[in-house]
């Protein structure tokens, strides 16, 4: 080893074992605590805490940076103004170095000293993902009840089987964390996207606490959006590489539909019955004209679908092997 690389090395450290997330939006009274809980929690083991500020106002960003002068252990990320959790985690997880990360809410409701219970749990029930199911929850019953149907729906959806699919306390291989997209609320689907990716999903319960300090940022509306990003999702993870399957099956629902009434007409006209101008004639005929469409609109999608395909989209390696590769070489882990 050169001159140059060993100042390169005594410069650059090493990657932490667990690099730990928690987005801040304006909640200045808790870091303090939370940070002191995650060190605490975590004594003895090699980690990072990343703490990605959501264009707070009430002095969050300050106390951060401040935390981060005096310890090496904590990084941070600013936003340039409020973008939503998902848009600060995604900014987390491209900062992460940890083969484990963890990601805890920080307005203390989440207990920090559930974290290492969490990332034994990937290793003893072989998981690369596990969800904190808060129980019992200590929120409002309007908020619960929300919840448990939401916590519904993403299961009809296909997703896991999980009690708090939103919980935002949760333990992942980095495997997870580099190859779910996420965009608009979808951080609520991080278990269902990393299972539609092939990962292993589990849960595991955890403590929950009443919220001590500011105020929940919690909103029928926030839910409303939700609603509609799990419809695009069903479509993006089912059907974005395979459009004619959802739309073409549509166009054939219709040309049957067309030719159906269509075939009926005809008999009755072959019987001496008159058709033209009968408005089910005008509707054989649109149902037909709105099926071509819709088969051609259909092959449209399946041929820019095929031309912008980037091989290794559609899935998620866990492990490599063989001359080359490195014998039983984990990527995920």
């Amino acid at each position: 080893m050169n001159e140059e690389s060993q100042i390169s090395n005594s410069i650059t450290p090493p990657n932490p074992a667990i690099s730990v997330i928690t987005t801040v939006y304006n909640e200045v009274h808790t870091i303090d605590p939370l940070v002191q809980r995650l060190h605490g929690a975590l004594e003895g083991r090699d980690y990072e805490l990343i703490l990605v500020d959501d264009g707070s106002n009430d002095g969050s960003l300050e106390k951060i940076r401040d935390l981060s002068v005096k310890d090496s252990r904590v990084r941070y990320v600013f936003l340039t103004r409020n973008f939503g959790k998902t848009s600060a985690l995604s900014a987390g997880f491209l900062a992460v170095r940890g083969d484990i990360v963890v990601t805890i809410d920080a307005d203390l409701q989440d207990i920090p000293e559930e974290i290492p219970q969490l990332i034994r749990q990937l290793d003893e029930a072989n998981l690369d993902l596990v969800v904190g199911w808060k129980y019992p929850r200590r929120d409002s019953l309007f908020k619960r009840i929300v919840s448990r149907i939401f916590n519904l729906m993403v299961r009809f959806s296909g997703g896991p089987p999980l009690h708090d699919s939103n919980c935002g306390l949760k333990a992942m291989r980095s495997g997870v964390v580099k190859s779910i997209k996420m965009y608009g609320e979808l951080h609520r689907f991080i278990p269902l996207l990393a299972l539609r990716k092939g990962f292993r999903v589990g849960e595991m319960r955890v403590s929950h606490e009443p919220r001590a300090h500011g105020r929940s940022k919690f909103g029928l509306e926030r839910y409303i959006r939700a609603l509609f990003d799990l419809i695009s999702l069903a479509f993006l993870t089912r059907y974005s590489r395979r459009p004619l399957h959802l739309i073409g099956g549509l166009g054939v629902i219709l040309i049957l539909a067309g030719l159906g009434v269509l075939g009926y007409l005809s008999w009755g006209w072959i019987h001496g019955e008159y058709i033209q101008g009968r408005p089910m004639f005008f509707i054989g005929i649109l149902f037909l004209i709105m099926g071509g469409q819709t088969l051609t609109i259909g092959l449209v999608m399946e041929m820019v679908t095929f031309y912008n395909h980037v091989p290794g989209e559609d899935f998620a390696i866990r492990e490599r092997g063989g001359r080359g590769l490195g014998a039983g070489e984990k990527v995920q882990d």
